[in-house]
């Protein structure tokens, strides 16, 4: 089997910074599919013995890809190439995809090098064999069905679909990132967004046992299915005992304050363990305006300390956008299993926090050095 395999962004890049895009997107495939490429002026043909099923499966979970094509190759010749609109058209209107008693049809041609017959020339010929074949009425603007033709130099390739796939940038193509991981909604499917722009990803879960419980197995279970998007790059999974942190700081702060004090504490340890993971920025899914530590003042104070970027790719999505996308990638099920939501959240937590009582109350009681001590806690989870 072949199919063409097309992208969007990476085609406007430098010819130098295209091709390194290319390649990691070919590794990615290549991590998923017993396969192998030919890469020509900028088509990815993709030839593989795989079952097509597996295939279709594959290329519509890969970011990067904008669309794929099954296609049936033959040589550049009228004859052959009558020949195979003679084989694949009665295919296609067996399979229920044509129906010339219904249906008018139009003949979409591309051709690339030199050849001694012009694009519409060789649509027309092409044309006029499906018309002597079916009787079928040819429709140039509003057709209900295409034949594509794509002539290169001595190959022609034929296809009637186009798939299309999840778009973005090739997982890998940007480097590194870690992410905050709840037991959420929102989370997963900001994770899934970093994938898209072509992030590598390691999650990072703040256990906050005991005043949470049963969200490890959700957090779990939604990293399965993000490593499905992440095709080449292993989406590695930490946790940190968060508890004693969250203990200490309704001990020795403003019970206002936990919810700031608890979200500025997982930056600070997603920050530290960055650096040890070799990853370049944090990611969270907030979504403005939320909850009480989303709101803008909040914001502003739980990130104060981070020495990293902090990336919200969900920033201004509402719920049922977010909803939406998770149901959408298979993590929304998990999310929504009941597991008692968070009992260290205070009856009136504060939504509007003045930064410098923020900094004053962090350094009273020491905040750093239990933030360090918690970082220690981490672990890898592996699958």
């Amino acid at each position: 089997m072949r199919y063409f395999v097309r992208y969007g962004e990476i085609g406007i890049k430098s010819p130098k910074i295209r091709r390194k895009f290319e390649k990691i997107l070919m590794n990615n495939i290549r991590s998923e599919l017993k396969c192998s490429f030919k890469n020509n002026q900028g088509r990815i043909t993709l030839l593989t013995k795989e079952d097509d099923e597996k295939v279709r499966s594959t290329l519509s979970r890969i970011f990067g890809i904008t669309s794929y094509s099954p296609i049936i190759e033959t040589k550049t010749t009228k004859e052959d190439i009558t020949n195979l609109i003679k084989e694949i058209i009665p295919k296609i209107i067996e399979q229920g995809k044509f129906n010339p008693e219904k249906d008018s049809f139009a003949i979409r041609c591309r051709r690339v090098g030199e050849h001694n017959y012009s694009s519409q020339e060789i649509a027309a010929y092409c044309g006029s064999v499906v018309v002597d074949l079916t009787n079928a009425k040819v429709n140039l603007s509003n057709p209900d069905f295409v034949l594509n033709v794509e002539v290169r130099e001595n190959k022609t390739y034929m296809y009637h679909e186009k798939i299309r796939g999840l778009g973005g940038l090739p997982v890998g193509s940007q480097g590194k990132v870690i992410c905050l991981m709840s037991g959420g909604i929102d989370s997963p499917v900001a994770v899934y967004q970093m994938l898209k722009r072509g992030c590598s990803v390691a999650l990072l879960h703040c256990d906050n046992a005991p005043y949470t419980s049963g969200t490890l197995d959700k957090v779990i279970e939604n990293t399965r299915k993000l490593q499905k998007y992440s095709a080449g790059s292993e989406v590695e999974l930490y946790t940190i005992k968060y508890g004693d942190y969250l203990e200490y700081i309704i001990k020795e702060a403003p019970p206002r304050m936990t919810c700031v004090l608890c979200k500025s504490g997982m930056y600070q340890v997603a920050d530290i363990v960055a650096e040890k993971i070799d990853a370049h920025a944090v990611v969270d899914g907030s979504s403005l305006g939320q909850v009480a530590s989303q709101t803008l003042d909040n914001i502003k104070s739980s990130r104060y300390y981070c020495r990293l970027p902090i990336f919200s790719p969900l920033i201004s999505f509402d719920k049922l956008e977010i909803e939406a996308i998770g149901q959408e990638i298979g993590t929304y099920e998990t999310s929504i299993i009941p597991d008692g939501g968070c009992s260290a959240v205070p009856k009136y937590p504060e939504t509007h926090s003045d930064l410098k009582l923020f900094r004053w109350t962090s350094n009273r009681i020491n905040l750093r050095q239990k933030i360090e001590d918690t970082a220690e806690t981490i672990e890898k989870i592996e699958f």
